[in-house]
């Protein structure tokens, strides 16, 4: 006999699922999930699989943040939020809303940040952005800084893509730690990072204790792939690269310093 169909329905999230059908399909053969904008409702309890664990991730955005370096930890995170062994809530959050992006669209967060029970939240992600955008208004706001805080005396993880390692170092948490952030010939990020007592490595991601920082928009989604490794396992982090179609990383890659030689041009 044909298995009985499953029905997949597609609502905004924080909506209810009955009777606010965006998107009805009918596969084959009560679970319900949401992850990332989507609510999915099934008939089948092996659709998904079964997620016994869950963690929280909060996604900490600056006015001016770049797309690219979310991105990475959306896309990831919604992966595995998905196919992965543990449930993943990925909460974007803002000081306010909207937010204007580095290339000037604007982005509606899920939550803002003076509305959020920090302590539910397992890890913190925090990509960089431009100045000129506005990012160090917000990555430097007393407000932001205290959410980097509030994470490091509570020794949770704390990642952060290209300048957003700055604002760690603003927040005074990674003094006497090995960090990198976004780096050119002449050296402005570096002493900045430098100046707040971190060890600048030259490398595209460096880890150092709970802390993960990375060079630029294009290491993202490798610096989600190390927090989602940390977080749950590398054996999930293993099957959601491959799921995604990304290569393994390469140890050539992580060392390639962004500037040769940066010691004789500093």
């Amino acid at each position: 006999m044909p298995r009985p169909p499953i029905e997949i329905q597609f609502a905004p999230r924080n909506t209810s699922y009955e009777g606010t059908s965006l998107f009805r399909l009918s596969v084959f053969p009560p679970l319900v999930r949401v992850c990332h904008g989507y609510c999915f409702k099934s008939r089948h309890p092996d659709f998904f699989g079964v997620h016994k664990m869950s963690k929280r991730i909060l996604l900490l955005l600056a006015d001016g943040f770049e797309p690219l370096e979310a991105a990475g930890f959306t896309d990831v995170f919604g992966w595995a939020d998905i196919d992965g062994t543990e449930q993943i809530e990925l909460v974007s959050a803002g000081l306010r809303t909207p937010l204007r992006a580095t290339f000037g669209f604007s982005v509606i967060p899920d939550a803002l940040v003076a509305n959020l029970d920090l302590d539910s939240f397992d890890a913190l992600a925090v990509p960089g952005g431009f100045g000129r955008a506005g990012f160090y208004q917000d990555a430097y706001d007393p407000i932001f800084l205290d959410v980097i805080r509030h994470f490091d005396g509570r020794e949770k993880l704390i990642a952060s893509v290209c300048v957003a390692s700055l604002a760690l170092g603003k927040a005074g948490v990674i003094e006497g730690r090995r960090a990198t952030t976004y780096h050119q010939i002449g050296g402005k990020r570096k002493v900045e990072l430098e100046e707040y007592g971190a060890t600048f490595v030259d490398e595209a991601l460096v880890t150092d204790g709970p802390f993960i920082s990375s060079t630029g928009p294009g290491t993202s989604i490798e610096v989600a792939f190390e927090l989602l490794e940390l977080l749950t396992s590398t054996e999930n982090a293993k099957h959601i690269r491959s799921l995604m179609r990304m290569p393994p990383r390469s140890e050539s890659w992580r060392k390639t310093p962004q500037v040769p030689n940066t010691e004789s041009k500093l």
